[in-house]
């Protein structure tokens, strides 16, 4: 049989996602029609909301149905989210009117709360069930309407949670045991408007394949399943990444955000930190005359504040991370706070034996500092510990501050701490040289 020039031009999926990125709508539409239909769907269902809502807009009206009908209600509410307002009925009108009703509940729901991540379409039997009835049932609804079953939910008459089995437990039940004689009535379950991060930390301490979500009755309202806790950790560690790079965190994929919207994320974070720079354009200039009489002194001043930089990088990065995971909570300020100062102090020492050994090494080489040497190599030294110090506890403490007062620990970025501490770097730096150079080069 000889194949068709289309189907010879056809790209693989693999080949056809690598390319996705970079390729024009046309393009992805043409691409995608090529697709042999035994892995249309995978690839489909494989996308994000966004690229799902765009390839489905621009089908023919009468080709939407099929794909809009393919995702379960959870994912066809991030697609509902990811397009633009006038587009909503397009998508929703595609929907026969129970999915549409159960779309509409979960675009009820922040987009960040377990509610908003629920699938609403579970397995469920009633706890006065035989096992083989509940095996029976279950089969009904897995061929109707229920993608997922790990496992039966036991509810009652009222909708509220009495238990759940595994799909093992039921196997392996006696076919005329009842479902509570059988259930495990301790259910972990998460509050539909728990946030999306603590519902992913519940998933991690327990590792459940799906979780009930539940209202304050108890009634259930639906599932989140492991796949949706991948995408929100992924989610949640780009945007922690973002923020700690020193800019806000973007909406959508870096080809998917415009050229604006790219300069809004990036520029306002540029000024503070700018902002934050002058003062340390002011800070030198408060110095200038100890500058002028001992030029040596401007030699050190990168040295000495790149080390507080990244003395205060790497501890608001550790600290970031340690309350994302929740390791710690704000009461252990005080703990990381003792940390921290020992940690410093080791670091500052060692970094200022360095600084004085280096001073030391090119006065012996190269006779570059005179009769002050010495003196010179203790004032990089001493200033060492203390901006070293300093940038420690600082980046550790102000994770603490931004999550006391309301805000993300990450947007302690690692640039505003940097910035932070390159001021108080140079006054440690001048007043040392004041102390250790008074009455000889100052």
């Amino acid at each position: 049989m000889v194949e068709s020039p289309q189907s010879q031009n056809a790209l693989s999926p693999d080949e056809l996602h690598e390319a996705w990125a970079v390729l024009s709508g046309d393009e992805r539409l043409e691409g995608f029609r090529l697709l042999p239909p035994a892995v249309a769907d995978d690839f489909f269902l494989g996308l994000s909301a966004r690229e799902q809502a765009e390839l489905i807009l621009s089908l023919p009206p009468a080709e939407r149905r099929t794909w809009v009908r393919l995702l379960p209600p959870d994912d066809l509410a991030d697609l509902v989210q990811a397009v633009e307002p006038d587009q909503v009925n397009t998508i929703l009108s595609q929907l026969d009117d129970a999915s549409r009703r159960e779309v509409n509940v979960l675009l009820a729901y922040a987009e960040d709360d377990a509610g908003g991540l629920m699938n609403p379409r579970f397995a469920r039997v009633r706890p006065d069930m035989s096992i083989d009835e509940a095996i029976g049932y279950l089969r009904k609804q897995a061929r109707e309407r229920v993608e997922t079953v790990y496992y039966a939910y036991v509810l009652d008459a009222e909708q509220r949670l009495q238990g759940v089995l595994s799909l093992r437990q039921l196997f392996q039940a006696a076919p005329d045991k009842r479902v509570a004689d059988v259930m495990q009535r301790d259910v972990i379950t998460v509050a539909e408007n728990t946030d999306q991060e603590a519902v992913s930390r519940t998933f991690s301490e327990h590792s459940f394949m799906a979780m009930p979500v539940v209202d304050e009755a108890q009634r259930m309202k639906g599932i989140v399943t492991v796949d949706d806790i991948v995408d929100v950790v992924q989610e949640e560690a780009t945007e922690d990444i973002q923020k700690v790079g020193g800019m806000e965190a973007l909406d959508a994929p870096y080809f998917d955000v415009g050229f604006l919207a790219m300069l809004k994320k990036r520029a306002g974070w540029l000024m503070v930190l700018f902002l934050g720079e002058m003062l340390t354009a002011t800070a030198m200039g408060y110095f200038e005359h100890e500058i002028a009489r001992a030029v040596v002194l401007s030699l050190f001043i990168p040295l000495i504040i790149s080390s507080g930089g990244n003395s205060g990088s790497q501890a608001t990065t550790l600290i970031i991370r340690a309350l994302a995971l929740s390791e710690m909570r704000l009461k252990d300020w005080w703990r990381v706070a003792r940390r921290e100062l020992g940690t410093g102090l080791a670091l500052g020492t060692v970094l200022g034996l360095v600084g004085f050994t280096r001073v030391m090494v090119w006065q012996g080489l190269f006779h570059s500092y005179g009769d002050h040497a010495v003196v010179i190599g203790l004032t990089v030294g001493v200033s060492l510990v203390g901006v070293v110090l300093f940038g420690t506890l600082s980046g550790s403490m102000l994770p603490f501050i931004l999550r006391r007062v309301g805000f993300d620990p990450a947007s302690a970025s690692a640039p505003f701490v940097a910035t932070l501490v390159d001021v108080t770097g140079l006054v440690i730096y001048f007043t040392a040289a004041s102390l250790f150079l008074r009455g000889s080069l100052l």
